[in-house]
């Protein structure tokens, strides 16, 4: 919903950095901080230290800024999966597993709040919104590519695994905004990925399988020989 424009309130003291760029990135770390309905024009001018008249200049809405945060954001973060995942180059496995051990390590920072999409998408239920589908292309990516990457390993079911690693990256995420501190369900997750991969990817587990047998093919030649 859109806030509409209005007179500018008393001015806060502007800073020496453009506007713009202000307003931006305090509106970044507001709306992930305290979340975007409860965060108004008012509040990011002020923190931005500006005023309203300033922040419509820059920016048509509030909703319009909402969007380009988080096309910001995603931005960001294909940035960092792809540079995570680049010196494993031929190994989907391993790329796999990086992905989560990255999101672990960003998810139990002691300033994480979960995924900024995830909860954007909590609270921008209208299909209208600008940042909504911004949204929904991003998840739609997200699943994509985790299928990719269990097709490129040879999965059994490319698709079931891939979801199945979404269900778990966006899970264990989400666990970080109930769960204070090291010790919620997402320490876990990494785990639970293996187990996963050991299942879906036939080359592995007919390794892990070959391994287990060994032992026992041993002890039956050994009492054939005795």
């Amino acid at each position: 919903m859109k806030e509409a424009k209005s007179p500018s309130a008393a001015p806060c003291p502007e800073g020496g950095t453009r506007v713009r760029d202000r307003i931006f990135r305090t509106a970044r770390e507001l709306f992930y901080r305290q979340g975007i309905r409860a965060v108004g024009v008012d509040a990011i001018a002020c923190g931005a230290g500006t005023n309203k008249m300033s922040f419509y200049r820059s920016f048509g809405s509030k909703d319009e800024l909402v969007a380009e945060c988080l096309r910001a954001q995603v931005s960001e973060f294909w940035e960092h999966w792809d540079a995570s995942i680049a010196p494993h180059a031929g190994d989907p496995r391993r790329q796999i597993e990086t992905v989560f051990e990255s999101s672990m390590s960003k998810s139990c920072g002691a300033d994480a709040c979960g995924c900024p999409l995830s909860n954007a998408a909590v609270e921008l239920r209208e299909a209208e919104h600008p940042g909504h589908q911004v949204i929904r292309e991003y998840k739609a990516e997200v699943r994509r590519r985790l299928r990719a990457l269990a097709r490129d390993a040879g999965a059994s079911d490319a698709e079931a695994l891939g979801d199945a690693l979404m269900l778990l990256l966006e899970g264990s995420a989400m666990t970080r905004l109930t769960f204070a501190g090291n010790g919620g369900p997402i320490v876990n997750s990494l785990g639970a990925v293996h187990t996963l991969l050991d299942a879906y990817l036939p080359a592995r587990k007919a390794a892990a399988a070959a391994k287990a047998a060994k032992p026992a093919k041993s002890a039956r030649l050994a009492k054939a020989t005795s």
